[in-house]
């Protein structure tokens, strides 16, 4: 029984340790204070008076947006991720 006791006082010694542990772990990282992201500053990209964004996809370096113009007619504006610039637009047309 006194092995029993000794064990018991052990484990709840380990438990107490374990605690402290965690909450100094915690209070050390709040502490710190959470990291700010840099604010992304690009120009605004114009898009035509009346267009819609119907999809957008993304690649390694650039977003392509499709746009659905005023006349129903179809636009793909592709845009630099990098620098947040216009790279240029494909207008889409049904074939003859």
């Amino acid at each position: 029984m006194r092995a029993l006791k000794i064990l018991v006082g052990i484990m709840g010694a380990m438990i107490l340790a374990g605690v402290a542990v965690l909450g100094a772990t915690v209070a050390g990282r709040l502490s710190k204070g959470t990291p700010t992201a840099a604010a992304f500053a690009a120009a605004p990209i114009e898009i035509p008076t009346g267009a819609r964004v119907e999809a957008m996809s993304t690649g390694a370096d650039r977003v392509v947006l499709d746009l659905v113009l005023a006349d129903s007619t179809r636009q793909l504006v592709i845009v630099d991720l990098a620098t947040g610039k216009k790279l240029g637009t494909i207008p889409l047309r049904p074939a003859p």
